[in-house]
Parts: structure tokens; sequence; C-alpha cells
């Protein structure tokens, strides 16, 4: 289980998270919905120790991970995939994939390669492939699968569904969901409300880098607020 409580973020003098407490289940699925600007993705970044709090706590079973390098937040289990994808345009789909795997030590790393060729038939279509020439949609599957690589206890996914085509976002959803019930857990934030709340289990709205609301999923997506913000009426 991860916990957040009372965390507090500074950029200079903008005070970015104001205390927000959160936690993410064992083998849930939670959502981070809110506009731009609202603490979204400066939220994964401080849990991947990228950003350092000014104040609050950050545990992962029970244990402080504030004084955790991001290396070693890797090696840990919590493995980030961030906004607009960021793969390595130059290196092959292959190699983006075992970059993934770069902190592995174990003897399952080929086994974990046929998992994601499993996932995304279209990555193993490609494994030789530069990933720049790849399309939006491709280079997401591609970002998520180096994510899988690293064998993530927790996966932290930022804007899965950014600039890609509605019939990829579905498919992609479909994975997200299904890595979920093999035993990952998912920390995922999302513009597209709709498929967030229909996927996830727990929900937490984000307003001006304070949670202004949170709740169970469905109960969110019957949430007239939340409908008027969010869903579109």
């Amino acid at each position: 289980m991860l916990q957040l409580s009372d965390v507090h973020i500074y950029y200079g003098h903008v005070h970015a998270l104001k205390g927000i407490t959160m936690t993410v289940d064992d083998g849930k699925i939670i959502t981070l919905l809110g506009g731009n600007g609202a603490g979204k993705s400066t939220t994964l970044k401080m849990i991947s120790r990228l950003i350092h709090p000014k104040k609050g706590s950050y545990e992962m079973d029970g244990k402080s991970m504030l004084k955790d390098r991001p290396s070693n937040v890797v090696k840990k289990g919590i493995i980030h995939c961030p906004e607009n994808r960021r793969v390595f345009p130059l290196l092959t789909v292959e190699e983006n994939l075992m970059v993934g795997a770069y902190s592995r030590k174990d003897k399952n790393i080929k086994d974990d390669l046929q998992k994601v060729f499993s996932y995304f038939p279209r990555l193993r279509e490609r494994v030789k492939q530069k990933a720049g020439t790849l399309s939006g949609g491709e280079q997401q599957m591609l970002a998520i699968g180096r994510a899988i690589m690293g064998k993530p206890k927790i996966l932290l996914l930022d804007e899965p569904s950014l600039g890609i085509a509605p019939i990829l976002v579905k498919e992609i959803f479909g994975i997200i969901k299904q890595i979920n019930q093999e035993g990952t857990s998912v920390l995922l934030v999302e513009q597209n409300a709709n498929m967030a709340l229909a996927i996830s289990d727990y929900a937490y709205v984000l307003e001006n880098g304070h949670i202004a609301l949170e709740g169970h999923s469905k109960d969110l997506r019957n949430n007239d607020e939340v409908r008027r913000l969010y869903l579109g009426g």
C-alpha cells in the first residue's frame, strides 16, 4: 500500500500541492482527476522522488520513502510512465523495452518481454523499428510496455490517452485493466474522466493543489458536480 499524508509541494513561491492525503491500496486502480495545473502530474513526480515535498509523509508498506532516490523507488516496484510518452526515438522498440528492465537482475526478463508483446501485438510486429517512426498510439503502447518491463508493483500512468485516436484509447484502457487484474496496482492521471472512472476503483478530484472530492469511482460517476465539470453534463 502507498500512502501520502498532508503533502505540501512548492515551486519557488507557488504552493503546488496543499496538504494532499491519499492512498493506493494493493490491487486497486486509483484515478486522479482535475484540470490543467491542479497538481496531478506533480503528485506522480513526488511519488517517483523527482520532486521533494516541503512537508508531509510518503510511505510504502508502512516505510518512509522520503529519503529514497528515484532509482531506489524503481527498484522497490514503483514505475512511472510519464506524460507525452517520452520514448527513445533512435532506439528500436525492443531496445526501448529492454531499457525498462535496466534495474532487474532476475531471469524472467524474456518472459516479461513476451508478456508485453501479448498485451500489444503491434509492438511485436515493429520490434526492430525505431521508436521515433511509430504512430502516437504505438508510442504510448511502447511507453506502457517499457514501464511493465520494470516489473511494477504500482504503475503510475500520466495521461495515457493524450493525443491518441479514440479506437486506440479503448484498447489501451482495456490493457490497463488487464494489467491490474494480473496483480499490479495502478495510479492513473487522466483527462478522459469517463474512461478513468469506468475502470478505476476509487478516485480523487484535485483542484488548485488540494483534494476537493474523493470516493468510489462508481459514486463519483453519478455525482452532479463531477458530471458537470468532467463528464460533459
